[in-house]
């Protein structure tokens, strides 16, 4: 198949139209128009097969996490996402393949009414890189440079699940065929918590996702803000399901080293605390406090109930190259 007959039977219609888009895909450019009184905000991720992903992954699980991730870059800085561009690299045409391919790539995208606008089609191994653009009005922007000692540390949802979730499709733990679903699930359908960070505009001092891990993500703000901070091990959003199926203490390793949950970390100073319970009402998701920022710049004393608690474990997923 040539690469315009390819683009023009899977992704010539963008997935969703937006009135911001003037040309979409079929032009040398797109061109958008962004609203007055807004900024953009543009991230780019790319994954590889065999190293984001495993190479026997279903294609619609694939795009879903490509946008996902994306989408994931965006909320953590408080945009709301509006269009992005895929470069998509395949060793060969696999007509099946890409049918679901394009299923998992617009069922996030037309979720958040966001726009195919562009990209490429290559012959190479497969990898698939997502540039995604999004609005944000002006001074809001969510930051990892801007926690402050004595602010309190949140995270959203629970954390760990998707580590626990690709080991269980590694053959490395067995599960619950109910838990085992729902952590599998977990790390291949990420949920972007995008209506969370346009909540936290004004609220958070700091914010990041969860990507590489828990205590990895942290340390970022940590080192960008120039603080420290006590997490309280005992206090982390673990689920029923990765409880039961690893137990207590590997339950709280896998949530604090394990990525690709893609859960938002922030952190809220204590006048606005009251604040953030009224901001996330309305989008159903639940934050839990699981610490505080100090002023030791680059230590993190980890507590089990007010002792001490010592990860034998890496901190978190790290890029080779």
């Amino acid at each position: 198949m040539k690469e315009f007959d390819l683009i023009g039977r899977y992704f010539a219609d963008g997935g969703h139209q937006r009135k911001d888009v003037i040309i979409g895909i079929g032009d040398d450019c797109a061109v958008t128009s962004v609203p007055s009184n807004q900024q953009l905000a543009i991230t780019t991720d790319t994954l590889v097969s065999g190293v984001h992903f495993l190479r026997d992954s279903p294609a619609r699980s694939v795009a879903y996490k490509a946008v996902a991730v994306n989408l994931s870059d965006l909320a953590a800085m408080g945009a709301e996402p509006a269009w992005i561009s895929l470069s998509l690299s395949m060793s060969e045409v696999d007509e099946a393949w890409l049918e679901e391919f394009v299923k998992g790539l617009y069922e996030l995208t037309r979720y958040y009414s966001v726009q195919l606008i562009g990209g490429d089609t290559v012959r190479g191994p497969l990898a698939m890189t997502i540039t995604a653009q999004g609005f944000i009005p002006p001074d809001v922007a969510l930051k990892r440079s801007t926690a402050k000692p004595g602010d309190w540390i949140y995270v959203t949802g629970t954390t760990g699940d998707a580590g626990a979730g690709l080991a269980l499709l590694k053959g490395e733990l067995s599960a619950k065929e109910n838990d085992e679903a729902y952590l599998v699930k977990r790390h291949l359908y990420p949920t972007p918590r995008v209506a969370v960070g346009t909540a936290l505009r004004r609220i958070a001092s700091s914010c990041i996702d969860v990507s590489d891990g828990l205590l990895a993500d942290l340390n970022h703000i940590l080192a960008l803000s120039s603080c420290g901070a006590t997490v309280h091990v005992d206090r982390l959003p673990v689920s029923s399901a990765l409880f039961s199926t690893v137990g207590a203490q590997d339950a709280y390793r896998y949530a604090l080293t394990a990525g690709d949950d893609y859960e938002l970390i922030f952190t809220v100073n204590e006048e606005q605390r009251g604040n953030l319970e009224t901001s996330l009402a309305s989008t159903g998701v639940k934050a839990t406090c699981i610490g505080q920022v100090t002023g030791h710049k680059g230590k993190v004393d980890l507590k089990l109930y007010d002792d001490p608690y010592v990860l034998s474990d890496k901190v978190g997923y790290e890029h080779e190259f």
